[in-house]
Order: structure tokens, then sequence, then C-alpha cells
């Protein structure tokens, strides 16, 4: 009996997690992109009515606003669906989609993040999905925190055929455990185990491994 409301806690965790997550999405949408892009609809209205009346200069001014706020919007959207699921996740596998995440936080928060991840071929299609949006989530803590200078992700085989997959970072280390509290349910989800533990030399260290079976789906 114990087991099973346990598994009826977590399982309400999640849905709850799930159901933020779809609140923060729509919320995003709602406040960003819809928002700019009714912005944009109206300064096209005002492009055309001068051009109606002869304002040239007007209309072109007016349009160049209008063209930088729709690149920042479809920037906005890109980096959405990247972050949901990147499209080099399925056209070049795992290795490329992560390189390619870890080049764009670095780059965005000067950070040196070294990536050793040749295990993850190991794993499933609906597990590397679910990796990957572990380690995305684990990199977006580390620069809340910090942002720390350096950042590792490995894998490696893991004792019986699995696959452990560590971050280590070397901002200051969280304390709050609620912060885990998703990423837990995550890998649970994968039927795996995870291990956070704050470094004595500052920052923190997340190991996430998963059983075989788990790693083929």
């Amino acid at each position: 009996m114990t087991e099973t409301a346990g598994g009826g806690e977590t399982l309400d965790r999640l849905i709850t997690a799930e159901q933020d997550e779809r609140r923060r999405i729509a919320l995003f949408l709602h406040d960003g992109p819809v928002q700019n892009l009714s912005g944009i609809a109206l300064m096209l209205d005002a492009v055309l009515g001068a051009i109606e009346s002869g304002n040239a200069d007007d209309a072109a001014r007016v349009l160049r606003t209008a063209m930088e706020r729709q690149r920042a919007t479809i920037r906005e959207l890109r980096d959405l669906s990247f972050a949901l699921e990147p499209v080099v996740l399925r056209d070049q596998g795992f290795g490329a989609a992560l390189q390619a995440l870890a080049a764009q936080v670095g780059e965005a928060h000067s950070i040196r993040i070294d990536v050793d991840v040749d295990q993850a071929d190991r794993l499933g299609e609906s597990a590397q999905i679910a990796v990957y949006t572990i380690i995305r989530e684990l990199l977006d803590q580390a620069v809340r925190r910090g942002p720390p200078k350096h950042i590792r992700v490995a894998m490696a085989e893991a004792p019986g055929g699995g696959v452990t997959t560590v971050v280590s970072d070397d901002a200051e280390p969280e304390r709050r455990r609620r912060s885990f509290e998703a990423i837990e349910e995550r890998v649970k989800q994968l039927h795996g185990i995870v291990a956070i533990e704050a470094s004595s030399e500052g920052g923190t260290h997340v190991v996430v491994t998963l059983p075989p079976y788990a790693t083929r789906r």
C-alpha cells in the first residue's frame, strides 16, 4: 500500500510539473511572439497608410522597425522549438545536438563546456530525448546559480550495461532541493536513479544512471 501511495504521489507531481511546463510555454507564446506579431500587424497597417498618403519616408521607417521585430520573433520561436526538441537531435543525433546546445549556452554566458557523450549511441530514441532534456535543464540551473566558468557533461557505461550521465559545474551549489524535483521525476520516468552532490571545492555534481532496459526505449 505504501508503494502504491508513493507511486500515486510521484505521478501527481509529474502531472503537475508537466502542466506547469505547458502553462509556462503558453504564457511565453502569449506574452512574447503573439504580442509581437500583433504589433507587427499594426505596423504594417501603418506602413500601408503611409504609402497611400504618399509618406514614403514614414513608411520605410516603420517597415524597418517591423522587420527587426519580426526577426526577433523568429529567433524566439526558433529557440523555443530547439528547446522542445531540436531538429539536429532528430536529424544528426544526440552528440551533435548536445554539442550545439553546449556551444549556444557557452557562447551566451562565456562558459567553457566540455562534452564527452560517445556512449549516447547506447540510448534509444525516447531515452535520448529524455536525457537531452535533463542535461539542458541542468545547464540552465547552473547558469542561474552562477553563472559557472566551467561545466562538464560526460557519459559512460554503467555497471551491468546501463548508461551513466554526469553533469558537473563550478557554480554556487544549489541548496534548495526543490530545484531538482523536476529532474528527479524525469529520471524516475526512465526507471533510473539520480545522485546530487555539492562539491567540496564548490559546484554541483549530478549523476544520472539508467538501467540497461531503460536505455533501449
